[in-house]
């Protein structure tokens, strides 16, 4: 019963601060992460009543199922954006884009955090502030999906951001692994070809490989139903196996062998899309089938942020460094790689500004570097922080850009009671 209550008093609140939102015109991600701090263990939380809100991360964490399922439906529907039709136009600029923003913005927070070590040696440590630069690289896909999504957003920005937010996992955990291995290293004092190198890239690989399996499974399967429900019954059931499959790690000859679930469901929605005759109109009755699912995990995201590390002032120091760097990184990485591949001025100008918002793969990371001891939980913290700031003013960013770019108009956002009368008249 306390479980339910959770949820429903989650999802109450999510939706009811949406409503808040649209008056204030706010993207309704902002409203979601708002109200998961408001039900969260700092606000509501705190007076200790089971059940109304989240007392405790404890208690956060044991939905953590949800934040899984959700995000893979997440990059499921990016999947979506990888169809070979649009990618002939293109495929090339979102490659080379998604590379190099998330590469400067590496280099230029290691560039600043260095720098801050070598200025003040006892205050960060130099594996920190590696590890650091590489969780600058991660961008998060929730929170731009859906407020594209929100306000049906479409034009030449909106198609080259979504696929450049999925590669940037790709390349984002690649720059993790090597600069995590780096700082290991540092530590023990120790280099480690296979974590720095080799680990990273099978990581990466059978990733792409088990997602492309998905792919052609689910495919096969879903041609034994024609009932609409039974299709989504179908879809929810592989992105659940493709989620939980994913979660598998395991040692063969000393190399450690994991997955990225974000980089398999992407690739299983990839292959769905590009080889299912009827993926189009079953990706858009998914994505109205996961909405509450989306919401909740939203809030609870924003339940998840720890307000505590305010309380640090090296923490926000240095977080205030790593936003201003990552955020210079992102803008001008994507400004110069945009205008090198011929983009649209639309892109050029606005495209950075879209890939501010930072969340799950990022605190998956400093999860990560919690192996670091000491020095990984600078890098928890820090990211935290960071994340706390981006994900309540990356959506509207986004959004701010997407409208400067005309690909949002007032027709993406009227409500839908009023659609059916539209399309009478």
């Amino acid at each position: 019963m306390q479980a339910l209550l959770s949820l429903s008093i989650a999802l109450f609140a999510g939706l009811m601060l949406s409503r808040v939102a649209k008056i204030v015109k706010l993207p309704a991600v902002t409203a979601y992460l708002v109200a998961g701090i408001l039900i969260g263990p700092y606000v509501l939380g705190a007076f200790g009543v089971e059940g109304l809100g989240f007392t405790s991360m404890a208690d956060v964490k044991q939905y953590t199922i949800l934040a899984d399922v959700a995000l893979g439906f997440i990059a499921f529907s990016i999947g979506n954006e990888f169809r070979l039709t649009d990618l002939k136009k293109t495929g090339k600029q979102a490659t080379v884009i998604g590379i190099i923003q998330a590469v400067v913005a590496t280099l230029l927070v290691d560039g600043a955090l260095i720098a801050f070590h070598f200025a003040f040696p006892d205050k960060l440590p130099l594996p920190a502030a590696i590890v650091l630069g590489a969780v600058a690289s991660a961008t998060a896909p929730a929170a731009t999906l859906m407020v594209v999504k929100q306000y049906k957003a479409k034009g030449p920005l909106t198609n080259i951001l979504l696929p450049i937010v999925a590669l940037d996992d790709a390349v984002g955990l690649i720059l993790f692994a090597i600069s995590f291995g780096v700082a290991k290293a540092l530590i023990v004092g120790r280099v480690d070809v296979l974590s720095i190198v080799v680990e990273p890239l099978l990581e990466v690989t059978l990733s792409i490989l088990l997602g492309a399996i998905m792919g052609v499974l689910f495919t096969f399967f879903e041609k034994f139903f024609h009932s609409r429900s039974k299709r989504i019954a179908m879809s929810v059931t592989f992105v659940f196996l493709t989620v939980a499959i994913s979660m598998m790690k395991f040692e063969i000859g000393g190399i450690h062998i994991a997955f990225s679930s974000l980089l398999v469901c992407m690739m299983m929605g990839t292959v769905f899309c590009n080889i299912c005759d009827f993926s189009e109109e079953l990706m858009d009755r998914i994505d109205r089938w996961t909405a509450p699912l989306f919401i909740l995990f939203f809030v609870i995201s924003g339940a998840e942020l720890e307000l505590s590390v305010f309380a640090d002032i090296l923490i926000v120091l240095v977080g205030v460094i790593y936003i201003i760097f990552r955020s210079c990184g992102k803008y001008l990485g994507a400004r110069f790689s945009a205008q090198a591949t011929h983009c649209e001025p639309t892109i050029v100008k606005y495209l950075g500004v879209t890939l501010l918002p930072q969340a799950g793969v990022a605190l998956g990371m400093a999860l990560k570097a919690q192996e670091l001891g000491a020095d990984g939980l600078i890098v928890a913290n820090i990211t935290l922080f960071s994340v706390l700031v981006y994900e309540l003013v990356g959506p509207l960013l986004t959004k701010i850009a997407l409208t400067r770019a005309g690909e949002i108009t007032p027709e993406g956002k009227t409500s839908a009671r009023v659609l059916p009368e539209k399309k009478q008249g």
